[in-house]
């Protein structure tokens, strides 16, 4: 991601940016008493700081995400209090299938360059801020006090029901567990739990995060050249296949030195073309590009996964082994297990 000028002048806040925001754990389950629980927002994480007409987006490294949402600015300064600093996600909902849900896609399409496509964009597919923790409000440092009451400060701190919303949260650990299961099908990614009395603590893992995760096979259909290491992969190009067609779902990108290396002498004898340009990726720039090299859909990968988004991974797979033992044509999208659709407006918090 790009640093672009900053959109604001200087706040002045009990806690002032930059700050790092407080991250998570990962764990295989929910955790019991004494915690809190909440959606995973796959989205992007967002600091925002107000401080009257000023408003600053921080992202998690500290970049300003401002100039990528300004309605999401607009909305800062027409619905937060007038001084604030509130850690949460933005994310960008579209309908389908009659129902509401994040996606990813439209979300990290706003990361652009030009000014004017970003605008197109925040006018077609608006991003909406989702807050869940309060790290400051008025003249009050909240970030030595529990999760309770700054969760107590941040629902009387606005309405939630515009464009800046509340996420929900439950002590239950059951309702957590059915939560899992079923907000995955409005798009989210899992649980984060955080100790009722447990205070915020930025750049530590003090919560707990539980993420959704599968495995599947897939066929591999090309590579990408690595763009600094000479003959290696960056990334490995997979499909399924779908009423007699392979169609392409993504890619592994996570290997070591040793293993880029290893996987080019594999694939490169079995390339069937030069470079050819597929689709751009989705965090474009100068050096990465859309071209990649196809091959002969001969080996098939075991692999892991957290979300299927339409008919592609939502996220980058990683790598478990290689299953000579299967046969490329049963590797189809029936394997795939997929969530029921679920409306977004279920796992916000309701307006008062």
């Amino acid at each position: 991601m790009s640093a672009p000028a900053p959109t604001i002048g200087p706040v002045d806040l009990p806690v002032n940016p930059p700050l790092d925001p407080m991250l998570a754990k990962a764990a295989k389950a929910v955790p019991g008493e004494g915690y809190s629980h909440e959606p995973k927002w796959d989205g992007f994480r967002a600091l925002i700081f107000r401080d009257g007409d000023e408003v600053f987006i921080g992202s998690r490294s500290g970049k300003d995400l401002g100039r990528y949402f300004p309605e999401v600015v607009a909305a800062a300064r027409a619905e937060l209090p007038e001084r604030c600093v509130l850690d949460g996600e933005i994310a960008v909902a579209v309908h389908r299938e009659g129902r509401k849900r994040l996606d990813w896609e439209s979300l990290s399409a706003r990361i652009h360059p030009a000014e004017s496509r970003i605008t197109k964009l925040s006018e077609e597919t608006p991003a909406i801020f989702i807050g869940f923790d309060a790290v400051a409000m008025a003249d009050v440092d909240l970030t030595g006090k529990p999760f309770s009451a700054r969760r107590e400060v941040l629902v009387s701190a606005y309405a939630g029901t515009g464009t800046c919303r509340i996420s929900r949260v439950t002590t239950d650990a059951a309702a957590a567990a059915e939560w899992f299961e079923r907000f995955e099908g409005a798009g989210l990614d899992g649980v984060i739990s955080k100790r009722i009395d447990g205070h915020y603590l930025p750049g530590k893992r003090e919560m707990i995060k539980v993420k959704h995760a599968r495995t599947a096979e897939a066929v591999v259909i090309g590579y990408r050249p690595h763009k600094s290491q000479p003959n290696a992969v960056g990334s490995v190009l997979l499909g399924l296949y779908q009423d007699g067609q392979l169609l392409p779902i993504g890619g592994i990108g996570a290997f070591t030195a040793a293993k880029r290396e290893e996987y080019l002498r594999l694939l490169e004898p079995m390339r069937t073309a030069d470079s050819v340009q597929g689709e751009p990726n989705r965090w474009a720039t100068p050096e990465k590009t859309g071209e990649w090299v196809p091959v002969r859909p001969e080996l098939v990968v075991e692999f892991d996964y957290d979300q299927m988004e339409g008919m592609r991974l939502r996220h980058t797979a990683k790598f478990k082994r290689w299953r000579p033992d299967r046969d490329p044509s049963s590797c189809g999208y029936e394997q795939l297990d997929v969530p029921v659709n679920y409306d977004l407006d279920d796992v916000l918090q309701e307006g008062e």
